[in-house]
């Protein structure tokens, strides 16, 4: 790298530096009078300013796309607002109400963020799952052209402890793992203190194992001319030697430590002594300081040095609070400069008073660093977000089975869509962690094939041995076969439904996984939710109706899960009609943006959702078969099913007994209003597919309601509210009560709650429904302790 380039970067260095600092302190100024101390990152963020410094500013290209880590936040928010893709107004609000958000967020933040971070571990492995998703659309003929870019995450080295990680470079590894970099902010502190002496080693071998390439930045372009100077070799000899926690707190106690410490250990009387005694303290502790992380020459010079697409690891040797006093101390995570020390680093950045948020401050050359700042690449095409077209959905397919489960049916549906050359279908992406026969996607794997950059033959079929799936493996392939790590399933459908805004092309991930085990990747589920990512989860088999399996297998507080998370639309169908109808829905629902489409004014004022802003889908499904309901859902009854409910048996005007049901145990709830029918008048059958939408519904209409607009119905509030006082409502699912509980307290009906809570065991389905009481007999016996009237004569003994 020449001088001029490599003095333009340690300007911009210290610029980042400097708003990085200043932004923490006055974020935290400002809000003293609260008593609330909003945190530091002082010393994080400024660990990474070299490192991000050489990437924005040299290394990266448009096409690229970062993951910062969540402590660095304040770094990237200052390099935005150096570009003028962040406002001071924001800066000023950091961690406040309205400002820049304490880690970078796609939703949250008005500046280029590529990946929203927060939860560590995940913002990493995400780089890898959309360098997947980026290889996987430039095999598809539909998809336009565009440079490949590099998927790059800036990696906290305690982030390494995440189990999240090593599951992801498994995976990886499987798929060809190419155009990601992974650098590693080695600082050798954690939240809690320093790390584990020696874990370069463990770290390289295992990027290497998975065919990682590692370079290792351990030295500074000062160190390394130290080194060749007589004597040098004796003071590398140290540096590679002294523990982590020795050399923090040297790093601390600054240049006189220095001094003493290494005339103590490596002075010979010789050249190693004349080595130290050429330089002043100041410059010593500036020696000393300069490791591979911390010099933009360094840096520089080695990313420019990867040529090729492999993934590569960077170990780059940093000191947490680099630059500031707080640099090296063991307790410098959440430390904050003291008004004194920030009085002090203002002086030492040159920045005058009053000039604290001028982007130039203290810069010599201040018209000559804009113009370089204007020619870097990665800010050259502006703003790099996409949009894709949304594709039509062609309408729910019918089914003409008799009797099915819903996770059959989702099968079938994904079938007849595969048969169908349509748009729809090829922007369909499948994938599942291990499951994709168990899930029913076998079906759609045979027609669309698995993805692959590098063909290869299904082996059994060639020698012609029967098999039931033909699994062939090539570049139009649509399905993503995936190991069995339910946080690489998330990961892969948060970056997948990213690609409409990350890559410019529409695609419609759907993921099956076995729904006890949607809680082992429920951090991942958040994370992509949190990111607007846009996929249909398919949580298959469901509850205790998974007999035979066991406890370990039976799913309780899914529909609870379904129901907190923000940015997914839960549902669980009990017939194949409602399947299809939601699945066509929710093609549709995963493309919309809240861009104003007069279409859905009409919605949000029947159901007070925000159905225009789109998002993901959670179907919860079953495996045991029902008869299906002879009839062609059609106008409030079809409405219904997308809304969160209707009625499958309409209560009268006295109704005595109303049964909600979700999913599954539809049979026993249509058998116990037969067999309550001839003592209780008017008996009800509220047909529930998502207490998710119903009860979001209801609580958007309350607040609306306090607002002041006095007419504001939810659909819940519509269906219940014709009921007379004296109704009693039963509620049933193979799930946790509390799903359907809070129905009662939409109009005060006094309410009965059947679920499961406890963990199931083997057995029959009529075995543990009638042990968790769910079956026929439950509800009727439910319904008999609670409504007035004459004894039930159908009551069978529970």
């Amino acid at each position: 790298m020449d001088a001029e380039k490599a003095a333009r970067l340690r300007e911009i260095e210290r610029r980042l530096l400097w708003l990085a600092c200043w932004t923490i302190h006055n974020a935290n100024h400002l809000r003293e009078k609260d008593r609330v101390k909003v945190g530091g990152h002082q010393a994080s963020s400024a660990s990474m300013v070299s490192i991000m410094t050489a990437l924005y500013f040299h290394a990266l290209r448009p096409e690229d796309r970062v993951a910062v880590k969540p402590h660095a936040g304040p770094v990237f928010h200052a390099i935005q607002y150096l570009m003028g893709n962040q406002t001071r107004e924001k800066l000023e609000a950091f961690r406040g109400w309205g400002g820049a958000q304490s880690y970078p967020s796609r939703t949250k933040d008005v500046d280029d963020v590529d990946f929203s971070t927060g939860s560590v571990g995940l913002g990493v492995a995400i780089t890898a799952f959309a360098a997947l998703v980026q290889d996987y659309l430039a095999a598809k003929p539909w998809a336009a052209r565009r440079p490949l870019g590099r998927m790059v995450a800036l990696v906290g080295d305690a982030e390494l402890d995440e189990g999240n990680v090593y599951e992801c470079l498994q995976e990886g590894w499987k798929h060809d793992l190419r155009n990601v970099w992974w650098v590693i902010d080695y600082n050798r502190q954690s939240l809690d203190g320093v790390v584990r002496e020696g874990l370069w080693r463990r770290v390289e071998a295992v990027f290497e194992a998975f065919g990682w390439d590692v370079v290792r930045l351990k030295y500074g372009a000062l160190q390394r001319a130290a080194f060749a100077e007589p004597g040098g070799e004796r003071l590398k000899a140290w540096i590679d030697a002294c523990p982590n926690d020795d050399y923090s707190a040297l790093v601390y106690q600054g240049g006189a430590a220095w001094r003493r410490r290494l005339m103590d250990d490596i002075a010979d009387q010789g050249a190693a002594t004349a080595l130290l005694e050429r330089r002043s303290d100041a410059e010593l502790a500036r020696l000393m300081e300069n490791l591979g992380g911390h010099c933009v020459e360094t840096l520089a010079d080695a990313f420019d040095a990867v040529t090729h697409d492999r993934p590569t690891v960077f170990l780059a040797y940093t000191v947490k609070g680099w630059g500031t006093p707080l640099a090296g101390h063991k307790d410098n995570h959440s430390g904050l400069m003291t008004p004194a020390q920030m009085a002090e680093f203002q002086r030492a950045m040159g920045v005058p008073d009053g000039a604290e948020w001028a982007p130039l401050a203290g810069v010599d050359d201040a018209e000559g660093l804009r113009a370089f700042l204007d020619r870097a690449p990665f800010f050259a095409a502006g703003r790099r977000r996409f949009a894709a077209a949304r594709v039509a959905t062609p309408g729910p397919v019918a089914l003409e089975e008799t009797e099915i489960s819903t996770q059959a049916a989702f099968g079938k549906i994904l079938d007849a869509l595969a048969r169908d050359e349509s748009p729809l279908a090829e922007r369909i992406v499948t994938t599942a962690p291990d499951v994709t026969v168990s899930t029913n996607l076998g079906a759609w794997v045979n027609r669309r094939g698995l993805f692959a950059r590098d063909a290869r033959a299904d082996v059994f079929r060639e020698a012609r041995i029967p098999s039931a799936q033909k699994w062939r493996f090539d570049r139009q392939g649509q399905h993503v076969e995936l190991g069995i790590a339910e946080m690489n399933l998330f990961l892969l459908l948060g970056a997948a439904g990213l690609s409409h805004s990350l890559f410019g092309e529409r695609l419609l991930p759907v993921g099956t996984v076995y729904d006890p085990f949607v809680a082992r990747g429920l951090d991942a589920l958040n994370y992509a939710c949190y990111q607007d990512a846009r996929f249909m989860i398919v949580g298959t088999p469901s509850g205790v109706t998974l007999a035979p399996e066991g406890g370990a297998h039976q799913s309780i507080g899914a529909p609870l899960i379904g129901m907190s998370q923000d940015g997914l639309a839960s549902f669980e169908p009990a017939f194949a009609d409602e399947t299809a109808l939601i699945m066509d829905w929710a093609f549709d629902y995963m493309q919309r943006d809240g861009e104003g489409d007069p279409r859905f004014l009409e919605d949000h004022e029947r159901t007070w959702l925000r159905d225009e802003t789109g998002g993901s889908v959670y179907l919860r499904l079953s495996t045991l078969p029902l008869e299906q309901p002879r009839r062609r859902l059609a106008g409030a009854s079809a409405q219904g099913v997308i809304d969160g409910a209707y009625w499958l048996r309409e209560p009268g005007p006295n109704a005595e007994v109303v049964i909600a049901y979700q999913g599954v145990v539809a049979p026993h709830a249509i058998e116990a209003a037969g067999r309550l029918g001839e003592d209780r008048r008017d008996v009800g059958v509220l047909a529930v597919t998502s207490a998710d939408r119903l009860n979001a519904g209801w609580t958007a209409a309350q607040r609306a309601r306090r607002r002041g607009l006095s007419g504001a119905l939810a659909h819940v509030e519509r269906l219940l509210a014709p009921l007379p006082r004296h109704c009693t409502l039963i509620t049933v699912i193979d799930g946790h009560p509390a799903t359907l509980a809070w129905l009662g307290a939409v109009e005060g009906h006094r309410t009965i709650a059947l679920g499961v809570e406890h963990f199931g065991q083997t057995g029959r389905v009529s075995e543990l429904h009638r042990h968790f009481g769910v079956d026929a007999d439950a509800i009727v016996g439910a319904a008999a302790s609670v409504s007035r009237g004459r004894p039930v004569r159908h009551l069978k003994a529970l």
